[in-house]
C-alpha cells in the first residue's frame, strides 16, 4: 500500500481501497445526515408521526449518500 498525504485523505481523494472506501465514506456521511434529520425533527417537536420522520431521514440520508459518492467519484466537481 502506498503512503498517502494527509490532505488527500481529509479531502477524500484517491482512497487506499478505491471504490470500497468511497462507499464507506458516503455511508458515514449519509448516516450522519439521516440521524441529524431525526434529531432536528425531534428537537423542534415536529416528529409526532414516526413514519414521516423515518421517511424524511431516509430521503436526507440517501441524498447525502449519493451526493457524496458523486463528488468522490469525480462525476461532478465540487465547488470550491
Amino acid at each position: 500500500m502506498r503512503a498517502m498525504k494527509r490532505h488527500n485523505i481529509l479531502n477524500m481523494k484517491d482512497p487506499p481501497n478505491g471504490f470500497k472506501d468511497q462507499v464507506i465514506n458516503a455511508a458515514i456521511i449519509g448516516g450522519y445526515a439521516g440521524f441529524s434529520t431525526l434529531v432536528g425533527l425531534g428537537a423542534t417537536g415536529l416528529l409526532q408521526d414516526p413514519q414521516t420522520g423515518i421517511i424524511a431521514a431516509l430521503i436526507s440520508g440517501g441524498f447525502a449518500f449519493f451526493s457524496s459518492l458523486v463528488t468522490q467519484r469525480k462525476l461532478q466537481k465540487p465547488e470550491a
